[in-house]
Formats: C-alpha cells, sequence, structure tokens
C-alpha cells in the first residue's frame, strides 16, 4: 500500500474534494448497510428516519416528542409523523408526563426492543465481516479515522444545537 503526501500548503480545491468524498462515501456506507440489512426481513422495513427514532428512544426512554425531534435535528410536526406510524405499527407507545399532563413521553414496545437487537446485531455481523475483509493497513487507517471522525461529529452536532 502506498502512502499519500500532502504538501505543506493544500490547493484550495483539496479541502472541497475531501469533503465532498468524504460526505459521498459516509452516505454510501450508510444507504449500503441499511438496505443489506432488508434482506431477509420478515417484517416491513423502516426508514432510516424511523430507525434512528427507535433508537433514539430505546435509549432514552421517555424522551419527548420535542427532545426527539430536537436530538434528530427533525421539524416536531416529522417527528410527530414517525411517532404515528411507529405507533401503529407496534413500535413506540404513547404515555403522559406525570409534570405536565400535555406532553407526551415515548417509550419503546418491547417488539422495538426486540427488532432494535435484531437489526444492531445484524447490522455489527455485516459491518465486522466486511471489515475483516480489509488488509491490515487498511484495518488500521480505519481505526484511526475514527478519532477524527467522532470529532466531526460532535463538531457538526455543536454547531446545529447552538444555532
Amino acid at each position: 500500500m502506498t502512502s499519500v503526501e500532502f504538501p505543506d500548503s493544500l490547493p484550495d480545491s483539496l479541502p472541497d474534494s475531501l469533503s465532498d468524498s468524504l460526505a459521498d462515501v459516509l452516505a454510501g456506507v450508510q444507504r449500503t448497510v441499511r438496505r443489506r440489512l432488508r434482506v431477509g426481513l420478515t417484517a416491513p422495513p423502516l426508514r432510516g428516519a424511523q430507525v434512528d427514532l427507535l433508537r433514539l428512544v430505546a435509549a432514552r426512554p421517555g424522551i419527548r416528542v420535542s427532545g426527539a425531534a430536537k436530538e434528530l435535528f427533525l421539524a416536531g410536526n416529522s417527528v410527530s409523523t414517525l411517532v404515528n406510524q411507529l405507533s401503529r405499527a407496534g413500535y413506540l407507545r404513547r404515555g403522559t408526563d406525570p409534570a405536565d399532563g400535555r406532553a407526551v413521553l415515548l417509550m419503546p414496545t418491547p417488539a422495538a426492543i426486540s427488532r432494535l437487537a435484531d437489526w444492531e446485531a445484524r447490522r455489527s455481523a455485516l459491518v465486522r465481516e466486511q471489515v475483516a475483509r480489509l488488509t491490515d493497513e487498511e484495518r488500521t487507517a480505519l481505526a484511526g479515522a475514527l478519532p477524527a471522525l467522532r470529532r466531526l461529529a460532535r463538531n457538526l452536532h455543536e454547531e446545529v444545537e447552538g444555532a
């Protein structure tokens, strides 16, 4: 494997190229993983935003719709639509906030917990299998990139939170 040398000063187009390539690759990996996980499902597939909301509610049972919207960077009415869809499918239960009877608290159902556990196990196995197919150098490069990717995600999150 050859290493890439970067000059001390980068051409103006390189950061855009890196940014665009990174965004494209990350989106492509996410999309491909979701497509691969749909194969063999016995239940109707869930859209990405539905899975994101279920994962959030499972991690933070009792979260309000407004809190979920903020955390997922979605409009409140979009989250309400997702809640209605997932409630009809038997994956979410609405509860009343004892401190504020007008507020709705979201709880995952046992069916949601089971489906998420299956999804996460299948996702982990798929990614583990694909990472195992990489060379040692490629795995080392991915491991080395994780701190920068985490920082990128944190920066994106904080920027939206501050807005």
